[in-house]
């Protein structure tokens, strides 16, 4: 299954987080763009965050974050070695 726009919108949200400490949460104003709140929204329904307007993430989604912000490392990495055939 591929990457869906509504997934996409929820993976940038999830890389917005500080995963250097559980202090920071993020707050999505309703005057954030309507894709933002949805994502944020879907979110918090799946358990990944504490409140529907963002607030901290939840075990699950520090879980879920870690490994966007990992894989957007490896994606943009150019150091990433290239396949060979």
């Amino acid at each position: 299954m591929p990457y869906t726009p509504d997934l996409v919108h929820e993976l940038n949200t999830l890389i917005r987080f500080d995963l250097e400490t559980s202090q920071h949460g993020i707050k999505v104003h309703k005057t954030a763009d309507p894709e933002v709140i949805a994502a944020v929204s879907r979110l918090h329904a799946k358990g990944l965050l504490t409140q529907v307007d963002g607030g901290y993430l939840t075990g699950l989604g520090r879980d879920a974050a870690e490994a966007a912000q990992a894989l957007l490392t490896i994606l943009t990495s150019s150091s990433t070695a290239t396949a060979t055939s």
